[in-house]
């Protein structure tokens, strides 16, 4: 690159909203981890370069279709995809312009430094395709034709036809003179059922990571799992009567995660070792004394883990606007790196998709994970009675070779108790 040449980057650590907001002198010109290059030479040419030291893979596709050379686009117009392992971001065009050629394979890798796609400013935005013209005049209609008279119909016979007389045999033909008739074509097997096809699409690098990932967790860990069920009457209860309060005041929806972040947090810190993890290369356990709570979200590109930090110095309130913020960037796929690194403990969500029973697996290098799961009403005993309560299945999967069954019980029941009396945690019980 000429030393004339004057390039505007920015870290690709940084999340794309943070970019867009305009504290950028190219505003939406560029993305976290891009640069645009411009030479002293060619004034109306740009190179997109991506500046960070790992390797991510490139897909090229345009908004509609796929990108290739020489095809227009449109100012913040999506030309290709960088695709890392734990998520993906978009990079638009910089400008209005013509592509002039693309300098790294579709599915390649790419490092620091790597231009993307050279790009000839236009200064105009492509022009739209024009809507499709009026449909032709209607076909005159056909002048009327004469139908021919029917011939008149036979006169109906009203006498009986003669009776053959028993000497004259009826007439009758050979066999051989018997033409056989073709038997009608047999309909092939499966017409008719709709098309038995299959195709295949290559896996995105997020996907394969996530497949490595959960084998390797299958594969390390001595992984087992404890169950309990927890009464959701009061954290119901409670939510109904502060709803409008706490929406009026934070400007927060108040739901049901929180409790558990909130509850997980502070069985976390009566189970210290739940929060530990096992060092394979020097063989040493390593205690963290922050609590970074992980939450799985569903995306349609695959489960993404952010992280909530040092939930233990957290109200639910702090909470609920963490875990809005990060579910807004997961859906707009505005994640950054350092929003999914790290974390100590992860809790999955599987009761939003109405799950009744589910047995997670760790997310390593963790030692545990908690999986909550739907809320049904259910016949319980109270007090000797039968009652109709509001129940969620919880599971707490562990590492074995770590966590023993008594403190994964002890840590389980500890949340079940936070999160059926919150008065627990205000007390310190």
């Amino acid at each position: 690159m000429l030393s004339r040449s004057r390039c505007v980057s920015r870290a690709f650590s940084r999340s794309l909203s943070a970019f867009q907001k305009g504290n950028c002198p190219l505003g939406r010109r560029s993305l976290p981890g891009v640069s645009l290059c411009q030479g002293p030479g060619y004034p109306n040419s740009r190179k997109v370069v991506i500046n960070n030291n790992s390797v991510f893979s490139v897909r090229f596709f345009r908004t509609t279709a796929v990108c290739t050379v020489g095809d227009t686009v449109a100012e913040d117009e999506v030309v290709c995809e960088i695709e890392t392992d734990k998520t993906s971001v978009q990079v638009p065009s910089p400008a209005n312009g013509v592509i002039e050629a693309l300098l790294v394979p579709d599915g390649g890798k790419v490092e620091g430094g790597t231009p993307l796609f050279t790009l000839r400013k236009t200064g105009a935005a492509p022009a739209k395709a024009k809507p499709a013209e009026a449909p032709a005049a209607a076909a005159p209609k056909a002048e009327p034709t004469a139908v021919p008279v029917p011939p008149p119909a036979a006169p109906i016979p009203t006498q009986m036809p003669p009776v053959p007389s028993p000497s004259q045999p009826p007439s009758s033909k050979p066999v051989s003179a018997v033409k056989p008739t073709a038997a009608p074509p047999l309909a092939e097997p499966g017409a008719g059922k709709g098309l038995r096809s299959e195709h295949r699409e290559k896996m995105n690098r997020m996907r394969q990571r996530i497949a490595q990932r959960l084998k390797e967790a299958q594969n390390t860990c001595a992984m087992l799992t404890t169950f309990n069920e927890i009464d959701m009457s009061n954290i119901q209860e409670m939510r109904a009567r502060h709803k409008e309060a706490f929406l009026k005041k934070h400007n927060l929806k108040l739901g049901f995660m929180s409790a558990f972040v909130k509850a997980s947090a502070f069985a976390l810190q009566e189970q210290p070792v739940v929060n530990a993890v096992i060092d394979d290369t020097t063989k040493e356990v390593v205690y963290r004394d922050y609590i970074d709570i992980s939450v799985a979200v569903a995306t349609p590109r695959g489960l993404v883990v952010p992280v909530i930090r040092n939930v233990e110095a957290m109200n639910y309130a702090d909470i609920e606007r963490t875990i809005t913020e990060l579910g807004e960037k997961a859906r707009k796929n505005e994640l950054a790196i350092e929003d999914m690194d790290g974390g100590t403990f992860t809790i999955s969500n599987g009761g939003v998709f109405g799950s009744l029973f589910g047995t997670p697996i760790i997310n390593p290098p963790q030692s545990a994970i908690l999986g909550m799961h739907g809320i049904f009403d259910r016949p319980v005993a109270v007090g000797g009675k039968v009652e109709v309560r509001p129940m969620m299945y919880v599971a707490l999967t562990y590492d074995h070779r770590l966590i023993d069954g008594r403190e994964a019980v002890t840590f389980l029941r500890k949340i079940k108790a936070a999160v059926e009396d919150p008065r627990v945690l205000l007390l310190d019980l």
